[in-house]
């Protein structure tokens, strides 16, 4: 063979290679793109659905679905952003992303699900979470893994580096029909394997795995990283009187803000906050990072034509 002929075959070898590879993208991405439309409709059926029956085995085939889709080559890069119903949140440095989203139960409380993506580059890898929230007792002293989690719907992943890293998690946390909570928690890999609590928050004589904040189901709070000051900064929530200091559920926030500020890889909580040293955008009482499905859920309504 010549060498004009060897040059002529490889560039026809190249070009195949090329083919073939823009034509398995191709293949993948509409894969994917057939399993979010799935996922789309599935995930309005488990928010806008009023049997409790139908919502269950929408969530159902919606975590069917969601495995299918995930076991697509590479799909940690496919961001799912049309389905509304669940949040996903990646880790800064992209080692990995969480999928949460939760199911409303016939009482008015909440179930949630999700789990935890592995950037691998290639083969699914991934650590379903299952919520164990009403059987922790103490959860605020407890280190679980993903079969114990403390159930959450995650808007916010905050790296924190040291000689043992680890990443804070700011969520959301439907309760019952009287109240809703909030949450700080932690994620950390032990041999790759992830882990939900660390004792690294520091204030009112207590050293907690996680933060928790129960306040009255009408209001809302603001729960938010300020990155410029390394201040995690949350409404104060207190109780209309004096009749109700225990009784959380009607706790709301009395226009001062608390937080925990990150020194030497812990938190400390800080007690009044002067907002004003906070830049714009941050002191709102409603925590506009976190998108409520139930109101996802309005706004699909709203585009339903109405039958004469």
């Amino acid at each position: 063979m010549t060498k004009k002929a060897a040059l002529t075959l490889l560039s026809i070898l190249l070009c195949m290679q090329t083919f073939a590879q823009y034509y398995d993208e191709g293949t993948r991405l509409k894969k994917l793109n057939e399993y979010q439309d799935s996922l789309t409709h599935l995930g309005k059926k488990i928010v806008n659905n009023e049997n409790d029956m139908e919502r269950k085995n929408a969530n159902y085939q919606f975590i069917k679905t969601l495995v299918q889709a995930l076991k697509v080559n590479n799909s940690f890069l496919f961001p799912f952003d049309s389905v509304k119903s669940i949040s996903i949140v990646n880790s800064p440095d992209n080692r990995f992303r969480i999928l949460s989203w939760h199911v409303t139960n016939l009482d008015g409380s909440y179930r949630f699900y999700g789990t935890v993506q592995i950037n691998t580059g290639g083969p699914l890898k991934m650590y379903p979470l299952e919520d164990y929230s009403p059987l922790l007792k103490n959860p605020e002293d407890s280190v679980t893994d993903s079969h114990k989690w403390y159930g959450a719907q995650y808007y916010k992943i905050l790296p924190v580096y040291g000689p043992k890293p680890y990443y804070v998690l700011l969520g959301w946390k439907g309760n019952t029909v009287k109240s809703t909570k909030k949450v700080i928690d932690v994620i950390s890999f032990n041999n790759g394997v992830p882990q939900f609590g660390m004792p690294v928050f520091n204030g009112n004589g207590k050293t907690r795995n996680r933060v928790i904040f129960e306040y009255a189901r009408q209001v809302s709070m603001l729960l938010r990283f300020v990155p410029e000051k390394n201040i995690i900064v949350f409404d104060h929530l207190s109780a209309p009187d004096g009749r109700s200091k225990d009784k959380p559920e009607t706790f709301g926030p009395d226009l001062s803000y608390d937080g925990y500020q990150l020194k030497d890889g812990r938190w400390t909580y800080i007690e009044n906050l002067d907002m004003r040293n906070i830049s714009d955008g941050t002191n709102s009482a409603i925590d506009n990072e976190y998108v409520d499905p139930k109101k996802q859920a309005a706004k699909d309504r709203s585009l339903i034509p109405v039958k004469h």
